[in-house]
């Protein structure tokens, strides 16, 4: 899922979640995309600010800002490796299970099959889905 800061002609900003950027400019060609307050079909993608916030301070993006990617990948890595439980290739199992309330919601990763995730999603679960960088030390 991908989730888009929005604006329609009339200057309303609002968000869209959207399966990927495809489904973003599928949808808008179509005029599917209506803003909620005036429902103009006149959308368009503002620039987005993001920020990764930990222990050590905050790390923020704005439009037109450079910074140094590696670090930025090194603060986002550290942070999942140091704020979600391990679950392995038992990820699908766990999410269903924190989906349909059997055990309690919590920030996990892991591993899941391509079948795995394409049930996930039938099941309505949100997940985000990043490669993590292999270690250098492990050889």
């Amino acid at each position: 899922m991908i989730a888009y800061d929005l604006q329609c002609g009339n200057g309303h900003q609002f968000e869209g979640w959207f399966e990927d950027s495809q489904t973003f400019d599928r949808q808008k060609k179509q005029g599917m995309i209506a803003c909620p307050v005036c429902e103009d079909t006149g959308v368009f993608k503002l620039p987005s600010t993001f920020a990764i916030k930990g222990s050590s301070g905050a790390l923020s993006l704005k439009p037109g800002e450079t910074a140094d990617m590696a670090a930025l990948g090194k603060k986002i890595v550290d942070y999942v490796q140091n704020n979600f439980d391990n679950v392995g290739a038992d990820f699908a199992e766990e999410a269903l299970k924190m989906h349909y309330g059997v055990s309690e919601p919590r920030s996990i990763r892991g591993v899941s099959t391509p079948k795995e995730e394409e049930t996930l999603k039938a099941e309505g679960v949100r997940f985000f889905k990043f490669p993590l960088p292999s270690d250098p030390d492990v050889s």
